[in-house]
């Protein structure tokens, strides 16, 4: 009981200390338990959309649901007949014929797209009575004949539409114009997706090419015949070559696809969670680490009126206990809050999340307060253990925790050593003949240097910070020197809060080297494989539609445009063996479009008849040499045995392991409506007529805006800013860590100003003005700063370089610092560190100099 008193005293007693601890503890548990609360929720929405629309049973054609947008263009169909045919089963209340497809484009009269901008896909179908299971006509009514359109209330919502407004639909079959007639709402979430209604027999023609078709058949059971009855039934009216599931399977599989998704950015933002409480630890360590310094001649008088290092121990531990068990409280609430924050940014992007479906289970609160306490008090115990261990005499003659030589030796060491293996691993890395093999490589040598330099970071401090004081610091004179001074005093405390910011800063570095060097390498291949001077394809992984393709054909200033086909097949190799692959099928002109080096035959006879080419990694393993006859068996159509012409170098990014064929040959073995459409298209102007060429293209595809036309530059920049997005979304999940470091060294700071207050008093005594006080906090404040800012960004760097050299076995052979970056990170990190130094430099400056002398 005494233990506890003692600790609830202390605790409140030093909350202003804690406080910034707690905060670390708050924001790490808050971004956990909003991650759970935040993928729990979309998972919920998107559970009961597929419940609210699955049919207690549906039919549908073997293979749909393999590929959201077919090649062809069309989805999968099943003939009308077979509704009539499934209504008979026993069991079966009624059936009816659905149409569906993604591979559509929807645009107002503006000629905007109507899609969604997160990826959400554009549907359009048939208005039919399973529709009312998820969905009413709010106002309006259903489309009855072919210029008429019904669009979900979403939609219409997001883009202002209304009754009688145009809407154009492209399709492979060409485009539809419809007046809306009517706005139908969702009964349960949507997410996002764009959704438009056609009558059934518009539907067909315009969807699937011709009536007498669907896409799938609902089933509704009758009274008292389950899902799993009524399928058996559906299955023995049926000749297997169909797909049957029940509204459970169905809607489990369509969870499972979305699934997928949900769980890489579910565990992907709670690694980051885990990097800001790795960064907490350090913060949390800290203070403790003080705390316990500043109060060693309290814990040395305890200790000589009877407590047991024990008592002391678990003392402190129960102040770490109650600081995890308020942060935590306050981070599972916290955490809450960002969900809703988090599908509130979702919501502006497109994607809508009602907070109707906030769902928050018993687990998340059960995580957050078991990981926020643990890591708290595994945090704590190195500074109670070390506070346990005071001798009551040392204490009372000593005003803080004398330094262990030895132990500072030990730790110097084992520092040394895991930064040497560390190195040691990267360096291994830097050399395997295979990515997997270097790849583990990378990840020991990654932890292995990171512990080091963490625990080498106090032996560190004292030669970085004087370094840096050299530069940064002398200029301001005695002020300068004291701020050196004082970052040098406790190098262990200087090497765990630099450590708490090197840890965010190394990330960061790392990605921008691995990101620049991505970008370098691909404008480099760009620049030597690339001939064509424009690619034209969609931003949403849909076909070139053929009304497009024709308008690009007869556009003015173009050599020749070249159409681009990935058909699927199983080819068998003359050692007999069979895989799935995909050959590419293309006009000959492709060979000028991109620059293949060949190591065995010549890559235009690959385009002639009955040939191909195939990739130099395949022929290996095969022993397959020009010549050679291989067996083709295209999806949807014949086999074919086509001669190898050509053996092409896999030393590239682009079209790696790619196989070449002439589309005429492809044409041969696949039906016309079975062939693919183009996913891109490549063109060539005539000489000297780039600018025309360029124009005309675009002015080719201005109906069409799901479609875009780009020069090599275009290119480059679209691929610099995809990849630019992608390291913007993961330096800000790193933010969080960065932040917590920030607020490491604010409390390093403050802790510091109460651990000097009778120095701080002495120094004002003899002539140090508040100005130049404050002046001094602040640097010491920006050298630690800095010092974190150097370690991380040599350290992101190394590790950035090693994962360039592993890449370049996968074709990314450029290694890319991106300078600007990393200048701009360091000297960012000198103003991080005056913003942090901002209120304990205040503080300091307000003491009273005759109380702060008179400190105990």
């Amino acid at each position: 009981m005494t233990v506890w008193k003692t600790s609830m005293r202390n605790f409140f007693a030093h909350k202003g200390r804690m406080a910034l601890s707690a905060v670390a503890v708050l924001l790490s548990v808050a971004f956990v338990s909003g991650t759970l609360v935040f993928t729990d929720t979309m998972n919920t929405t998107f559970d009961k959309l597929f419940a609210a629309t699955a049919s207690d049973v549906t039919v549908s054609p073997k293979g749909s649901g393999d590929d959201d947008n077919p090649r062809t263009g069309k989805p999968e169909s099943l003939p009308a007949s077979l509704v009539d045919k499934v209504a008979k089963a026993e069991g079966a209340k009624s059936a009816e014929g659905s149409v569906s497809s993604m591979s559509v484009t929807v645009v107002n009269s503006a000629n905007k797209d109507m899609g969604s901008s997160n990826g959400a896909p554009t549907i359009a179908g048939n208005w039919n009575q399973n529709d009312l299971k998820a969905m009413e006509i709010s106002s309006g009514h259903a489309p009855r004949g072919p210029t008429e359109v019904m669009v979900d209330a979403d939609t219409a919502e997001k883009h202002h539409l209304k009754l009688g407004d145009e809407l154009r639909t492209i399709s492979v079959t060409g485009d539809l114009t419809a007046r809306i007639t009517g706005i139908a709402s969702f009964k349960v979430t949507n997410p996002g997706a764009a959704v438009v209604y056609f009558d059934t027999a518009t539907a067909q023609r315009e969807l699937l090419g011709k009536e007498g078709l669907f896409t799938g058949v609902s089933v509704t059971a009758a009274a008292g015949v389950s899902d799993e009855q009524l399928k058996q039934n559906v299955a023995k009216t049926l000749d297997g070559t169909y797909k049957l599931q029940t509204a459970k399977e169905a809607a489990d599989s369509s969870r499972e696809d979305v699934g997928s998704f949900l769980d890489v950015m579910k565990y992907a933002m709670l690694g980051f969670a885990g990097i800001a409480l790795l960064v907490g630890i350090f913060l949390i360590v800290n203070t403790f680490s003080m705390l316990v310094a500043q109060r060693t001649r309290e814990i040395g008088l305890m200790r000589a009126i009877g407590s047991s290092r024990k008592q002391i121990n678990r003392s402190v531990l129960l102040e770490a206990l109650l600081l995890g068990i308020i942060g935590s409280i306050a981070g599972v609430a916290a955490g809450v809050g960002l969900a809703v924050g988090l599908m509130k940014l979702m919501g502006s992007m497109g994607m809508e999340l009602s907070t109707r479906d906030l769902t928050v289970k018993w687990t998340t609160p059960v995580v957050g307060l078991v990981l926020g306490i643990v890591v708290t008090v595994v945090a704590a115990y190195i500074p109670a253990r070390r506070g346990g261990k005071i001798s009551p005499m040392a204490a009372l003659r000593d005003a803080g925790t004398p330094a262990d030589g030895k132990a500072g030796r030990i730790r110097a060491g084992i520092g040394l050593l895991l930064t040497g293996a560390g190195a040691a691993a990267l360096l291994v890395a830097t050399q395997a003949d295979k990515a997997s093999e270097g790849s583990i490589f990378l990840g020991l040598g990654v932890v292995l240097s990171l512990l080091g330099f963490v625990v080498i970071g106090p032996l560190l401090a004292g030669v970085v910070v004087r370094a840096l004081s050299a530069v940064v610091l002398r200029m301001f004179g005695p002020v300068g020197r004291l701020a050196e001074r004082n970052a040098l005093r406790n190098p262990r405390r200087t090497g765990a809060t630099g450590a708490a910011l090197m840890i965010g800063l190394a990330l960061v570095a790392c990605l921008s080297v691995v990101g620049s060097s991505m970008v370098a390498s691909a404008t480099d291949e760009l620049d030597r494989s690339v001939g064509a001077d424009f690619i034209i394809s969609s931003g949403k992984n849909q076909p070139i539609m053929p009304q497009v393709e024709k308008a690009l054909q007869k556009a003015p200033h173009i050599e020749h445009v070249t159409n681009y086909k990935g058909v699927a097949a199983k080819l068998t190799a003359p050692d007999g063996k069979t895989e799935d692959e995909e050959v590419i099928a293309a006009n000959p002109t492709y060979a000028q479009d991109l620059r293949r080096e060949t190591v065995a035959g010549e890559l235009s006879a690959a385009y002639g008849k009955d040939a191909m080419s195939v990739g130099d990694r395949y022929a290996k393993e095969h022993g397959i040499k020009v010549g050679d006859e291989i067996k083709v068996a295209f999806k949807n159509g014949r086999t074919a045995g086509l001669k190898v012409a050509a053996i092409t170098s896999d030393d590239t990014n682009v079209d790696k392991g790619a196989m070449y064929t002439n589309i005429t040959t492809a044409a041969q073995y696949v039906p016309a409506d079975k062939m693919p459409k183009n996913m891109i298209m490549f063109a060539k102007a005539e000489d000297g007529k780039e600018k025309e060429a360029y124009a005309s293209l675009k002015a080719s595809v201005a109906k069409y805006p799901q479609y875009k036309v780009q020069n090599q530059t275009d290119f480059k920049q679209d691929l610099k800013d995809q990849i630019g997005q992608l390291l913007n979304i993961v330096y800000g999940l790193l933010a969080l860590a960065i932040i917590v470091a920030v607020l490491g060294v604010v409390n390093t700071l403050a802790l510091s100003v109460v651990e000097r207050t009778r120095e701080i008093g002495l120094m004002r005594a003899i002539g140090l003005s508040r100005r130049q006080l404050r002046r001094m906090i602040r640097l010491e404040s920006v050298v630690i700063a800095l010092f974190g800012a150097l370690l991380g960004l040599g350290l992101g760097m190394g590790w950035g370089t090693a994962a360039q050299k592993l890449l370049a076995l996968e074709g990314l052979g450029v290694l890319e610092i991106p300078w600007t970056t990393i200048i701009t990170v360091f000297v960012g990190s000198a103003f991080v560190g005056l913003f942090a130094a901002l209120v304990p430099a205040f503080r300091a400056g307000r003491m009273n100099v005759l109380n702060a002398i008179a400190t105990e």
